[in-house]
């Protein structure tokens, strides 16, 4: 017997009878795709539809219901952009539905780095490193399509508060550090005077993901490599887009040629991280040479997230597993922060 959760699909299909999408009255199937403690994922089909529902689990805390609207919104606000994104379909606030806010997207057939076998991928991928580059470049694409989406015109005014974002970084993060905070983390008050201290050479506001890595985008099957879809905005906002491209690079291997570039996905044989970052500047528009300030911001700020995790972890392997990653993410933040020449 499997113990995969499982949704109500007579009462989903009563309520999808209600609404403007395809397949009213025929029958409905629902399968179970994914999920964790936050959100789980079931493909759900019927007639001409074919398509994700994404909810919270019985478990997960209230506010998780009030994220599934703000990911429903960012991914209706691609509707009509060039940003690799999921279709909008269908969103439900009621709970006595299925107990639970949640919302219904396209269905993708595509594959996601998160399913390799053995950081291996698929073919031709495997193979061909010309076009296993293509898969780096589409990457850095997908956000700079990102960055150019006009999300004023797409009534996101009240998504994040763009106003004074750097200047609010610092305070807030060591803020929440503090309070969970159960050791020393060395490089912490020397990454953090630099960032006080600095700001980019520009900062034009923009949707940002949040989480952007290979871990959280689709792609089409076969090559050439194309992106087809960024997945899971639960970290959505209106900020720096610039951070997302610091975030996806900011652990880009100085070496792809070898197997130091072996992480949870194959990078060998990938672009350099200058050549990715010149492909995000020339779709974005955007200028990268401040890109050391963000690169900082983004080792900083994900040590401090991880750190969390590990404060927590109990004999949760898992987590114990992000104590040393958070102090060599730290300790690399200093280190750059101490050898660039940004605002020299």
């Amino acid at each position: 017997m499997s113990d995969n959760p499982t949704i109500d699909v007579d009462r989903l299909a009563g309520w999808l009878d209600g609404q403007d999408v395809p397949g009213k009255g025929e029958p409905i199937q629902a399968s179970y795709i994914s999920g964790g403690s936050q959100n789980a994922i079931f493909r759900v089909r019927r007639g001409p539809l074919d398509a994700a529902l994404r909810i919270p689990p019985p478990e997960a805390p209230e506010s998780r219901d009030g994220g599934i609207l703000r990911e429903w919104r960012i991914i209706e606000a691609l509707t009509g952009t060039d940003v690799p994104h999921t279709p909008a379909v269908a969103v439900c606030e009621d709970k006595s539905i299925l107990g639970r806010t949640f919302y219904l997207m396209g269905y993708v057939d595509g594959w996601s780095p998160m399913g390799l076998v053995d950081a291996k991928w698929p073919s031709p991928f495997d193979v061909d490193l010309e076009a296993r580059r293509g898969l780096a470049f589409q990457l850095a694409e997908g956000i700079a399509l990102l960055s150019k989406v006009d999300w004023q015109a797409k009534g996101l005014q009240d998504l994040g508060r763009p106003d004074g974002f750097h200047e609010r970084q610092v305070e807030r993060w060591t803020g929440f550090l503090e309070r969970i905070k159960g050791r020393e983390i060395p490089g912490l008050d020397d990454a953090s005077g630099w960032l006080r201290r600095h700001r980019p050479l520009d900062f034009v506001p923009g949707l940002m993901h949040g989480d952007y890595q290979f871990a959280n985008v689709m792609y089409h099957h076969g090559a050439p490599a194309r992106l087809a879809a960024i997945v899971d905005w639960e970290m959505g906002t209106v900020g720096d887009p610039k951070l997302d491209l610091a975030w996806m690079i900011q652990s880009w291997p100085a070496d792809t040629s070898d197997d130091a570039a072996l992480s949870y996905v194959d990078m060998r044989g990938m672009p350099s991280r200058d050549e990715v970052l010149a492909h995000w500047s020339h779709v974005a528009g955007r200028q990268v040479d401040d890109i050391d300030y963000y690169v900082i911001l983004a080792r900083w700020k994900l040590a401090i997230v991880l750190e969390q995790g590990f404060q927590r972890a109990g004999n949760d392997e898992k987590l114990l597993a992000f104590g040393p990653i958070v102090l060599s993410l730290m300790q690399d933040a200093a280190d750059l922060a101490e050898s660039t020449s940004y605002g020299a």
